[in-house]
C-alpha cells in the first residue's frame, strides 16, 4: 500500500478510536480527575487534532487514483446534492430540544415526544455526518475518500448506536420511552415534518457549504453546479 495511504489509514483509525475511547471507557476516569468542563476541553482538543491530522493525511495522498465508478456524471452530482440537502436539514434541526445533547433539560426534551427532525430519526446530527460522507463517496469512490468519509460515517453511526446504550443507563425509562417513539434509521418519508426552521436553516447551510466548496476545491457543488 502507498505510504501516504498508510498514513491516512493510521489517522482515520486514530480519529475513530480516540473518539470512542474518550466517549466511553476513559470518560468516567477523566471526568473524575478533570471535571465535566475539563473533560469537554480535552475531548474537543483531541477531536480537533485527530480530525486535522486525518484531513492533512487525506490531502497528502492527493487527487486521482483508481475509482470504482465514474462519480463525475450528472446523476451522481444530482444524488449527492439531494443527499447533502437532507443532511443539512437534519443538522439544522438537531440543535433544537435534542435529548441526546449534554443538556440538563434532556429528560424534559424526551418527555415532549418526537418533534421536528426527530420524526425522521432520533440521531439527526449523527446521520447528517454519515449522509454527508456517503455523498462524497458517491462522487469520488477512491481509496482516500473511502478512508476519510468512511471513518466519519463509522464514527457517526456506531457512535449513535453506543449513545443509545449510554443514554439508557443515564436516563433510564425517559430514554427508553424516547427510543420507543423514534427511530435509529432515518425515515426519509417524514422529512416534511422536520419543520420550517429546520428546512430554512438546512437550505442556508446547504447553499453556504456548497458555495464554499467552489473556493475550497475549485469544484462547483450543489445548485451552483447548474447556475
Amino acid at each position: 500500500m502507498d505510504q501516504a495511504l498508510v498514513s491516512l489509514l493510521a489517522a482515520a483509525v486514530a480519529f475513530v478510536g480516540l473518539h470512542f475511547a474518550l466517549s466511553h471507557p476513559l470518560r468516567p476516569w477523566l471526568v473524575s480527575r478533570l471535571g465535566e468542563g475539563g473533560f469537554r476541553l480535552v475531548y474537543s482538543l483531541v477531536a480537533l487534532a485527530s480530525f486535522v491530522w486525518m484531513v492533512q493525511a487525506f490531502r497528502a495522498v492527493g487527487p486521482g487514483g483508481a475509482s470504482l465508478w465514474n462519480g463525475m456524471g450528472e446523476l451522481p452530482w444530482l444524488l449527492a446534492s439531494l443527499l447533502t440537502l437532507v443532511a443539512s436539514v437534519l443538522l439544522a434541526g438537531s440543535f433544537r430540544a435534542n435529548p441526546a445533547l449534554p443538556d440538563p433539560r434532556a429528560r424534559a426534551h424526551a418527555a415532549k415526544g418526537p418533534h421536528g427532525v426527530f420524526h425522521v430519526t432520533r440521531h439527526p446530527m449523527m446521520w447528517s455526518f454519515a449522509i454527508w460522507a456517503l455523498s462524497h463517496i458517491l462522487l469520488s469512490p477512491t481509496a482516500r475518500q473511502f478512508l476519510l468519509a468512511g471513518a466519519i460515517a463509522l464514527l457517526a453511526l456506531l457512535g449513535a448506536y453506543l449513545q443509545d446504550r449510554k443514554k439508557e443507563l443515564l436516563m433510564g425509562e425517559a430514554w427508553a420511552e424516547w427510543e420507543s417513539q423514534t427511530a435509529y434509521w432515518p425515515r426519509l418519508t417524514r422529512l416534511h415534518r422536520a419543520g420550517g426552521l429546520a428546512w430554512a436553516g438546512g437550505i442556508a447551510i446547504w447553499l453556504a457549504a456548497s458555495y464554499a466548496h467552489i473556493h475550497a476545491n475549485a469544484i462547483p457543488a450543489g445548485i451552483w453546479r447548474w447556475l
